[in-house]
């Protein structure tokens, strides 16, 4: 028996499909179909990772100038230091409980009296925040610095804030808590998740990306990338003589080197945002 062909039209069906999902596999973006609307809401998967080491790096922002910055507690890669290449952090082990995540985290450290506390873990929570579906995967090696480590006045708490948890009515706040008994304290970042479209880093680390303001990207970052929360858990309640490496305790940042698994990360970005689903912990 012969083959039957395929009109033309038949064709070119079959082809528009091979080509969506072909393009779903390499960008981590997952079809929206013709008919339908896409769903709305914020959709996430969820990163958990134990402290790994603190050190006077910065390797964003100091590469290759070992004790130059003030104390960071880092998280993922745990060979994160002065001197990491993306290469380097792709061949570390990691703290973080999804081994193909060894991107590297890091934030000020805290501190009372002058001692530095050791953080329980982060959450870093990878969703769509209010951008519409769907978004890009981070590329790999981006470079991203969220809040002001100079600050000395509240920033706006949608980037950075202080909250209690595990379960709290307290709101994020710009101001330091002391948290309630059984509580304790958190520190959160919000990265930004429109993208230039073409520059892995920039002189400031940050210009070559924004946030989303309305569930838009401004037009000269129109590239709607993964949404970046972390929230860094410490084992203390806050309160008087606490402050953050950085200085002060309005000074609330993060920094993000991604070095995750790609294949891994896009079909996370595929599979849980992207197809509208709540993964959680993965």
């Amino acid at each position: 028996m012969f083959p039957v062909r395929l009109g033309g039209a038949r064709r070119l069906a079959r082809n528009a499909i091979v080509l969506a999902a072909s393009l779903a596999l390499v960008t981590g973006v997952a079809p929206v179909p013709a008919t339908g609307a896409v769903p709305a809401g914020e959709f996430n998967f969820v990163v958990t990772c134990t402290f790994s080491h603190r050190l006077a790096d910065d390797p964003i922002v100091f590469p290759g100038q070992p004790g130059m910055s003030h104390l960071h507690d880092f998280f993922g890669a745990k060979t994160t230091n002065a001197f990491s290449t993306y290469d380097s952090l792709r061949a570390s082990s990691t703290s973080c409980q999804n081994p193909s995540d060894t991107a590297g985290y890091w934030f000020p450290s805290l501190l009372v009296a002058g001692q530095p506390v050791q953080p329980t873990q982060i959450n870093a929570y990878y969703s769509n925040k209010d951008l519409p579906l769907p978004v890009r995967v981070f590329p790999k090696s981006l470079k991203m610095v969220a809040g002001d480590s100079h600050a000395t006045a509240p920033q706006s708490t949608g980037i950075t804030s202080w909250s209690c948890g595990p379960v709290s009515s307290q709101r994020s706040v710009s101001d330091l808590p002391t948290c309630a008994p059984g509580e304790t304290l958190r520190l959160r970042v919000r990265f930004p998740d429109c993208w230039d479209g073409v520059n892995l880093d920039s002189p400031d680390h940050k210009s070559h990306m924004a946030y989303g303001v309305g569930g838009a990207c401004p037009s000269d970052h129109a590239v709607a990338v993964t949404s970046l929360g972390i929230t860094v858990i410490y084992p203390i309640r806050g309160g008087p003589g606490v402050t953050l490496s950085s200085g002060g305790t309005y000074s609330g940042h993060g920094d993000f080197w991604n070095a995750w698994n790609q294949t891994t990360e896009r079909n996370l970005v595929r599979d849980c945002i992207n197809a509208a689903r709540n993964c959680g912990n993965v």
